[in-house]
This record gives structure tokens, sequence and C-alpha cells, in this order.
């Protein structure tokens, strides 16, 4: 190995296509979906900050998944536009390494919310009159400090294994933005250490999360059953859709992404893969929730209505 050639100036993005054509096109598309992303997700935080209504666990977690959407989103989507816009891919090598790094913090962040959140649930219906009090605001509050602290913890050792390493292959990085997968191809260095960590916190991670939620979710399917009207079921399960909804969409692109055999594993399906988990899950998420959830749709009427009384 020659440590004289490892690349520490920048890297070249390739992107998703060289054709100048179909960039336009997708400029235009990516454009019209990072737009709905920002007005979706700060619309659904801002809504539910100021509706007294929305203060409940179930919302206060659902403003940190849209946080958590827009930031993620954010880290790569405006970096895409500017690459296919200007025809220039190139990133330095301390924003690949931040990029990633933001990247990875809000996107673990994310999938825990959606496990907290099945938790949440589990508690409203199970036991609805001690629901204020097993998630009262401290208990809230350090969910989400968990949460967070686990995907700091996490973004810090898949970016510093990574970035240690000595890139000397290429400095082109066949992707649109700084993943592990593609980074480890360059590497003239031993990237063992690196797969076995990636895969076992991402190991753990999923399976951590998705257990969490099926088993909240055995729980909830008892507790409703339980419940002697039909009416009193529909209404006490209508309040899991959205969430079950978002974690299917979540949580299949991930195992399609990591669990896939290794023999059907491409790069081009990793980019498609990888897109719709940055740009396209980031903008149904609030989306889901707004258009079947109840509360949030009565909520968005009464400050619509509020505005058109004020003017």
């Amino acid at each position: 190995m020659d440590t004289g050639n490892c690349t520490t100036a920048e890297f070249l993005l390739l992107g998703i296509t060289n054709n100048p054509e179909l960039k336009v096109i997708l400029f235009s598309t990516f454009l019209a979906v990072y737009l709905i992303i920002l007005l979706a997700n700060v619309g659904m935080i801002i809504l539910i900050k100021m509706d007294p209504q929305l203060h409940t666990p179930m919302y206060f977690f659902l403003s940190h998944l849209s946080f958590c959407d827009l930031c993620y989103s954010t880290a790569v989507g405006p970096k895409i536009l500017a690459d296919l816009l200007s025809g220039s891919s190139s990133i330095p090598f301390a924003g690949c390494a931040l990029q990633f790094f933001i990247f990875c913090i809000f996107a673990d962040a994310g999938c825990m919310l959606l496990a907290v959140m099945a938790f949440d649930r589990y508690k409203a219906i199970s036991s609805p009159l001690l629901y204020a009090a097993n998630m009262s605001s401290r208990v809230c509050y350090q969910l989400l400090a968990g949460v967070y602290m686990v995907g700091v913890a996490d973004a810090l050792i898949h970016t510093t294994l990574t970035f240690r390493l000595c890139f000397c292959r290429s400095r082109e990085i066949n992707h649109f933005f700084c993943d592990i997968p593609p980074l480890l191809l360059l590497s003239c260095t031993d990237t063992q250490v690196n797969e076995l960590v990636i895969f076992t916190i991402f190991g753990f991670l999923e399976l951590s999360t998705i257990s969490g939620v099926l088993i909240s979710y055995c729980y909830i399917i008892a507790s409703v059953l339980k419940i002697r009207s039909a009416e009193g079921r529909v209404k006490a399960f209508s309040t899991c859709t959205s969430h079950l909804t978002a974690v299917a969409i979540f949580q299949g692109t991930m195992l399609f992404m990591y669990f896939r055999p290794s023999s059907s594993y491409s790069l081009d399906q990793d980019k498609m893969s990888s897109l719709f988990y940055t740009l396209v899950i980031p903008m149904l998420n609030p989306l889901i929730y707004s258009l079947r959830n109840k509360d949030v749709k009565a909520s968005t009427g009464r400050k619509t209505a509020w505005s058109f009384r004020q003017a």
C-alpha cells in the first residue's frame, strides 16, 4: 500500500446519470420533491407546535420524526440538485465525512423513533388511564435523548472507521452522496473491520427496532381484541394505521437494501434504493400522517379557518 497516494483533498461523485437531457428532468423532479419535503415537514412541526390539542407524546415524537426526515434529506438533497444543475460533482474530503455523519445521525434516529412511536401506541391503547403517567414529559424526553445519543454514537463510529482508511484506488465515488459501501470500494486498506462493524451495528439496530415494533403491536392487537364493541376496536386500531404504513415503507426499504442476496447486489440498484429512502420517504411520511390522521386533518382545518378569519 502506498499511503502517499491517499486521497485527502476531494472526491468526485459520479451521481445518477451523465445524460444532459436526463439531468434536466431529474433536477426538476428532485427540486419538486425536495420542496415538498421542506414544506410538508416544516409545516408538520409548526402545526404540532402551535396546536395545544396536538401536545401529546404521539405528536411530540411525530414532530421529531419530521425533524429527522428534514435533516437527513437536507444532508443529501441540496448536493444532488447542485451537482445536476452545475455539472460539478466534487466534494471535499471533510465535506464528504460531514455529509455522511449528519445523514447517519438522523437516519438512525428516524428509524428508532418509529419503534418509540410503536411503544407509545402500545401504552395509549393497553392502559389509557395510566397513559399520562407512563408517557410523561420526562419519559418522552428521556426516550428522545436515548434516540439521538444512539444516532450520534453510531455516526461517530462509522465516520471514524470509514474516513481513517486510505483511498488511493480512485477519487470517483459511484454514488450521488457519501455512503459507506461505495467508499469502501475505493479503499486500498483492509476493510474487514469496517464491514464487520457495519453488519453488527446495523443488524443490531434493525433487529432492535423491528422487534420493538412487532412486540408492541402484538400487545396492541391483544388489547384491541379485548374491546367489546366493534366500533371501539376500529377506533383504537385506526390510530396505528399511519404509523404502520410509515414503518412498512421505511423498514421494507432498509431490509431490501442491506439483506438482499449479495449475488443480486449492484451499485445502480443501490442508488435507486438510496434515492427512495433519502428523498421519497421523507416526502411520504408527513403526507401519510396528515392524510390518514383525523387529528392532524382537524388541526389543519382549524388553522386554515383561523387564517381566513384573520384575513
